[in-house]
């Protein structure tokens, strides 16, 4: 009883930290939207000097994501996201006591690199911690914490009637600092690591690179990469430009504040059931369910004029996005074996992180062409259906270990 008992309330102790610090990270994804019109206030900043602020952050998640990956193969998964949780928490705070434009463009930046890290991280080790009946189970319950952290954010943002765009950087700054120090107290290191640790395996960042297209692994690495970035490339587009899509189309603030908050619910819900689907061996149908649900609640915010069809969607469209996004993040890490995994769970974020900056771009020159609401949701429409098929090719290619259920070994 107590040989497996161990085990078993290690790995609960894994995905329950690493599910705080996904939401502390999705609380700060948003918390620079939710800000901006105090910020832009205060520092006395134009809508292009303001777009700098939020793209400062995104830059900053593209090396993280990358570099901290491979060094959470190198030198250890605990180590690695206990410095990434340290470095976005006091960055995050010093946000909030930014004195000029240029200190809040540094804070944004570095911030991002400890978020960037932070997230292949916790992928990998939810995966591993899980036994492998429960893999993608492990990690929606993780990522969840991403949505639940933006739904939090925005009720932050509902409730801070005194305008104080600081609170919700004090939030995200001090609770990660706390939640490190239980990281280094409780956290156990992964076993796959320590296994593949004790066999003195160790990889460079260019060797590193390399082996993610090795042994015919090659098709299914830019298969992922692709889908990663159309699918994130719509998830951002909603979540930069939903708001102002909404009030366009004639929307109190209230009720874009409620569908805000609902869209992160759905996220959380559409995370589990993705999980819950390809642990039953159902990748294809969750595949189907997401993206073909992205279609129709798409056309639904562009088109339906009744307030609680609006709700419905909106919460719709966030299981749909979200959902999408943990499929791949669940099928990354059996991808790659222990010594390249966090390295290419890593590389996967940050293409999808690619995405995550082309989209707000692309919808605010389609606005500003004319396309109105409804012209820029259907002209979405073929980068979901891209973003499907590199999805079920995925799986297709990977069709063997979703049956197994494995991770690879070293």
């Amino acid at each position: 009883m107590s040989s497996s008992s161990a085990p078993q309330r290690n790995s609960l102790r894994t995905i329950g930290l690493c599910f705080f610090v996904a939401l502390l990270e999705g609380l700060d994804l948003q918390a620079t939207g939710i800000a901006a019109p105090y910020i832009s206030r205060e520092f006395a900043l134009t809508p292009a000097t303001l777009g700098w602020v939020f793209s400062a952050g995104l830059i900053g998640l593209l090396p993280g994501a990358v570099v901290g990956g491979w060094l959470a193969d190198r030198f250890g998964r605990k180590f690695v996201l206990i410095t990434a949780t340290i470095l976005f928490g006091l960055f995050s705070l010093l946000t909030a006591h930014s004195a000029t434009y240029e200190d809040l463009l540094v804070a944004r930046l570095v911030t991002g690199l400890g978020l960037g890290a932070a997230l292949p991280i916790l992928i990998a080790l939810s995966s591993e911690a899980a036994d492998d009946h429960l893999r993608n189970t492990a990690v929606s319950l993780t990522y969840c914490g991403v949505p639940l952290g933006g739904a939090i954010a925005a009720l932050i943002g509902m409730l801070s009637v005194s305008g104080d765009w600081r609170l919700v950087f004090y939030v995200g700054g001090i609770t990660p600092l706390l939640i490190a120090l239980l990281l280094a107290l409780w956290l156990p290191e992964s076993r796959v690591y320590q296994g593949r640790s004790a066999a003195g395996s160790s990889i460079h960042l260019r060797n590193a690179a390399g082996s993610l297209f090795s042994q015919r692994r090659g098709r299914g690495t830019l298969l992922l990469w692709s889908s990663c970035f159309f699918t994130l490339t719509i998830l951002y587009m909603l979540l930069n430009w939903l708001p102002s899509l909404l009030l366009e189309r004639g929307l109190g603030r209230l009720d874009v504040a409620v569908i805000q908050v609902l869209f992160n619910v759905g996220g959380v819900a559409g995370s589990l059931l993705a999980g819950q689907l390809m642990d039953r061996h159902r990748p294809l149908l969750a595949v189907v369910l997401a993206y073909l649900g992205m279609l129709v609640s798409l056309a639904a915010l562009g088109t339906v004029d009744q307030l609680h069809w609006l709700l419905l969607a909106g919460l719709a469209a966030g299981g749909c996005a979200v959902g999408g996004q943990l499929i791949l993040y669940a099928l990354a890490p059996r991808m790659y074996p222990a010594d390249i995994r966090a390295t290419g769970v890593g590389v996967a974020v940050a293409v999808g992180r690619l995405g995550s900056m082309a989209g707000p771009l692309i919808a605010g020159q389609l606005l500003a062409a004319g396309t109105g609401v409804g012209g820029l949701l259907l002209a979405a429409s073929p980068v979901v259906v891209l973003a499907a098929v590199t999805a079920a090719g995925l799986i297709n290619r990977n069709a063997d270990e979703l049956e197994v259920g494995a991770l690879p070994k070293s």
